[in-house]
């Protein structure tokens, strides 16, 4: 956390106290801008939950940030995935949350709850597999470190860099040069979580390179 406070003022060259004093604000955007740019698979979480009898609510993750996939057991031991929809749709289907059953559809209600549809009929045991949102750098101590700022040490620094430019309202070239570095890193973050981290090796096999 340290080393990428004081890369971000000496890549500036302000060492303000207003600035300074901004440093985690810009780190914790930049972190922000690749959580909502890639899909880590680091970045995956379950959690076990329960569905209440009579209750189309379910309680979403504190960190939660998109979902997976959710499962709910029933009294006989049988898994069975609810399908994500919108919304509107969950309350279409069922409109006045009288009508129950096993939850077959269930949307983002609000920042709190999930909407299920249609109302549990019993209590079900469920499992919800989603991204989440990692403790931030910027929530430890000097010395501390996070996935993000040990793998994806280039996004997080021209990440930084972008949002303290934004800040100081830097000169246009340097801005864009920055922006430009920190979309070619995400460019090969984005590879790296969604293609090769991936990598069926069963189906497609190990890359296999000729000896020089």
């Amino acid at each position: 956390y340290a080393q990428l406070k004081q890369a971000i003022q000496d890549y500036c060259e302000n060492d303000e106290t207003t600035f300074v004093n901004n440093l985690p604000i810009f780190i914790k955007n930049a972190e922000e801008r690749i959580l909502k740019g890639v899909q880590l698979t680091v970045f995956r979480k379950n959690v076990s939950g329960s569905m209440t009898t009579g209750n189309k609510y379910l309680a979403v993750p504190s960190d939660f940030l998109s979902p997976l996939s959710l499962a709910v057991t029933d009294s006989n031991g049988d898994k069975h995935f609810v399908e994500f929809k919108d919304v509107d749709l969950v309350q279409t289907f069922n409109p006045d949350g009288s009508d129950t059953g096993r939850p077959k559809y269930y949307s983002l209600f609000d920042i709190g709850f999930f909407l299920l549809g249609p109302t549990p009929d019993q209590d079900y045991s469920s499992e919800l597999h989603y991204f989440y949102r990692p403790v931030s750098l910027t929530a430890g101590s000097d010395s501390g470190t996070t996935w993000l700022s040990e793998n994806a040490t280039v996004s997080m620094l021209y990440g930084s860099l972008v949002e303290a430019y934004t800040f100081m309202k830097g000169e246009a070239d340097m801005m864009n040069l920055y922006n430009q570095l920190y979309v070619q890193s995400l460019g090969s973050l984005k590879q790296f979580g969604e293609s090769k981290e991936v990598m069926d090796d069963y189906r497609s096999g190990l890359l296999i390179r000729t000896k020089q």
